[in-house]
C-alpha cells in the first residue's frame, strides 16, 4: 500500500519539530519571522501559519502577540487529585506552583445561579486564581463562593483573598458531597489570550461543586488546565468489607 504524501503543512511542522527536538532551535529561542520562514520553505504564509499552528497546539511553540513565535520551555507537568472531600484549594495539585488571586464581588448571572443553587444576581464572591511557573501562565480557576460563607468582615466590600482563606478555614458546615464533572475542550479565547496558549490546545475543564449537610452549595471551582501539561487522577479507595464480598 502506498504512503499517503503529506501536506506541505504537515511537512513543515515535521521539519520544525525535528529542529526544536535536536536542539537547533532552543527553549526559549524565537524562531525567524513567519516571512522568513514561508522564504525558507517556498510556500505562502497562511500554510506556513498553519504548520505553526499545528505546533501551538502541541505546545512546542508559543505565538506571542507583536513579538513572534518562540520554543516553549517545557512547563511543569501537574497531576490534579480528585475525590477529594474538601473544598477545592491549589494543595489539590500534586505540584505547587506561584498562585496571583483577584478577588471581585459579583452578580449571580449566566450558569452561576444554576452552578451555586442561588436566586439570579444574588451576590457571590469570585476568587480567580492563576497559576505560574516563573512568569508564565500554567492554570488558573475561578472559585465562587456566598457571600455570607465569603466575608470575614461583613463591612467589607470585596474581601481579600486571606480574608476568604481564613473564613474557609474556620468552622464550616460539614459538607455530604463534592460532585467534579471534567471534560475536555477547546479554550475560550479570553481564556487562551490568559494562559497565552493557542485555541487549538485542548484543556482539562473541571468543575467542582462541593454541598453541605443542609444541601447549600458552598463553593464552586472552574478549573481550566492546558492539556499539554496537566492530568487528573481520581482514586476510589474500596472498603474492607467490599473487598471481602467480591472475593
Amino acid at each position: 500500500m502506498t504512503r499517503p504524501v503529506p501536506s506541505r503543512r504537515d511537512a513543515i511542522a515535521d521539519d520544525l519539530r525535528n529542529q526544536i527536538s535536536t536542539g537547533h532551535f532552543k527553549a526559549g529561542e524565537r524562531l525567524p519571522s513567519e516571512a522568513q520562514l514561508a522564504t525558507r520553505y517556498t510556500v505562502s504564509t497562511p500554510t506556513l501559519r498553519s504548520a505553526l499552528a499545528l505546533l501551538q497546539g502541541e505546545g512546542l511553540v508559543e505565538k506571542i502577540h507583536g513579538s513572534g513565535n518562540f520554543v516553549r520551555r517545557p512547563l511543569r507537568r501537574i497531576t490534579y487529585l480528585g475525590g477529594v472531600a474538601e473544598p477545592a484549594t491549589w494543595i489539590t495539585f500534586s505540584t505547587p506552583l506561584r498562585v496571583t488571586t483577584r478577588t471581585t464581588n459579583i452578580e449571580a448571572h449566566s450558569h452561576l445561579p444554576t452552578l451555586l443553587n442561588v436566586p439570579p444576581r444574588s451576590s457571590v464572591t469570585e476568587v480567580l486564581y492563576i497559576a505560574l511557573e516563573g512568569k508564565t501562565p500554567h492554570s488558573l480557576a475561578r472559585v465562587y463562593v456566598p457571600c455570607d460563607l465569603a466575608l470575614a468582615d461583613p463591612s467589607a466590600a470585596t474581601p481579600s483573598p486571606e480574608q476568604i482563606a481564613a473564613r474557609l478555614a474556620g468552622p464550616r458546615p460539614l459538607l455530604t458531597e463534592v460532585q467534579e464533572r471534567l471534560s475536555a475542550r477547546l479554550p475560550t479565547q479570553e481564556e487562551a489570550t490568559t494562559l497565552r496558549i493557542s485555541t487549538s490546545l485542548a484543556v482539562l475543564s473541571l468543575t467542582r461543586v462541593a454541598t453541605d449537610t443542609s444541601g447549600r452549595v458552598v463553593e464552586a471551582a472552574l478549573l481550566v488546565l492546558p492539556g499539554d501539561r496537566a492530568d487528573a487522577l481520581f482514586t476510589t479507595h474500596l472498603s474492607a468489607e467490599k473487598r471481602t464480598s467480591k472475593a
